[in-house]
């Protein structure tokens, strides 16, 4: 151990361990609802019984980001990534053996309360990046998350064909493999004398969200935080079900899909970002990106053909730079000892929308799951994800006019 913490930490060694990260959670993406539906025997009840391993994750996630976070502002970076890798790598293996629903259930349990890897990664990003960097590394991180799922997916939705247990063996082992890399080789970010006392009050979901929304040049911005988590987290949830029950889709048709979306993710955060960092404020880039996500989401609701979702996603090529800005704002005003606190609270906040998610958008789907392929109205899951994202638009131009105000004031 004393030799990876002995290393000067950078972006390649993050990097690396954020892409086989999300490679592993890519290989599951294309099969766990179609896993889920090896224990169902309808389509309401396949959407029921995948809100409810949805959900499992989202609610241990919600309770457990913000202590993780506060841990690894104590106790460095690295020792909390590899619980998170560890506990990933159990779920991945019981998941591929599982003989009954409440395994998959449990396992989720599990898995979220153990798991803050994003949060964790940002945290590391934001220790060893200035801040005025910070927007274009951020970006940089979000690439690494379109490469995984250019990578994961496809070889997840390759060996679903096969096995929809497969993918999971696989992902079990890339884990496992991210657990050894972060075990010998990545070294730690946050320095002995940066690191902070844990505090249990500070550490608690409901506390870490006041203190987000306390500090001072975020305000409102979580409640858009908020509406763009819950619009996407609806659209994941959603997304495999949907253009099973529209298109007739399966795990390989669904892995091509999600690769798109990675290639289009890669170019907006790994190669776009930069330049438009160069004309645009994070704020003025913040709202383009909620703006082109509006309307993709709008046009997926539209869609008639399987392949106008592909044209959608090319379409929403600045949608994926609203994050890796919005990031930059809340990193910058937490200040260097806080980086751990503050993206574990972005996490657990992501995380209560995960477990609002799935109730609302696997809902709306089950409501219209039984009308015909054509039907616009099938397309209602992700009408209210436009409507979601809009508001939060509203809602983020408002607060950066009045900051705008304020300082033209002053």
């Amino acid at each position: 151990m004393s030799s990876s913490t002995q290393r000067t930490p950078a972006m390649g060694f993050i990097m690396a361990a954020v892409l086989i990260d999300m490679i592993s959670i890519g290989l599951m993406v294309p099969v766990l609802p179609h896993i889920v539906g090896t224990f169902t025997h309808s389509n309401d009840e396949q959407t029921s019984a995948f809100l409810m391993v949805t959900m499992a994750f989202g609610v241990a996630n919600f309770i457990g980001s913000p202590v993780l976070g506060s841990l690894s502002d104590r106790f460095g970076r690295r020792p909390v990534l590899l619980i998170g890798f560890a506990g990933l790598a159990l779920s991945f293996f019981v998941t591929a053996v599982a003989t009954a629903l409440w395994m998959l259930v449990a396992v989720r349990l599990f898995s979220g309360a153990m798991q803050a890897n994003i949060a964790i990664a940002n945290a590391y990003v934001a220790d060893i990046t200035p801040a005025e960097d910070r927007a274009r590394r951020f970006g940089q991180l979000g690439a690494m998350f379109g490469v995984g799922f250019i990578l994961g997916p496809v070889i997840g939705g390759w060996l679903g064909h096969y096995d929809v247990h497969w993918p999971f063996l696989a992902a079990g082992c890339m884990a496992v493999l991210n657990w050894c890399y972060g075990f010998f080789v990545l070294p730690e970010s946050l320095p002995v004398d940066r690191r902070t006392g844990f505090n249990w009050k500070k550490a608690n979901p409901v506390s870490s969200l006041r203190g987000l929304a306390a500090l001072k040049g975020v305000g409102s911005l979580v409640v858009v935080i908020a509406l763009a988590s819950l619009a996407q987290f609806m659209l994941h949830m959603t997304w495999v079900l949907y253009t099973k029950f529209k298109f007739g889709w399966g795990p390989l048709e669904v892995s091509w899909s999600l690769f798109a979306v990675g290639i289009v993710s890669v170019l907006s955060q790994g190669v776009l970002l930069k330049p438009l960092l160069a004309r645009f404020s994070p704020r003025r880039l913040a709202l383009i990106g909620m703006g082109s996500a509006s309307l993709a989401y709008l046009g997926f609701g539209l869609a008639t053909e399987g392949w106008m979702m592909y044209a959608v996603i090319a379409f929403n090529l600045l949608g994926g730079v609203a994050t890796a800005a919005v990031q930059s704002i809340i990193s910058n005003a937490a200040g260097p000892t806080r980086q751990g606190q503050a993206m574990g609270a972005v996490s657990s906040l992501n995380s209560l929308m995960a477990v609002i998610a799935p109730i609302v958008g696997l809902t709306l789907l089950g409501w219209v799951s039984h009308r015909p392929a054509t039907d616009p109205l099938m397309g209602l899951p992700f009408y209210t994800c436009a409507a979601l994202q809009l508001i939060g638009l509203i809602v983020a131009y408002r607060f950066f006019h009045g900051q705008r105000t304020a300082l033209q004031t002053a």
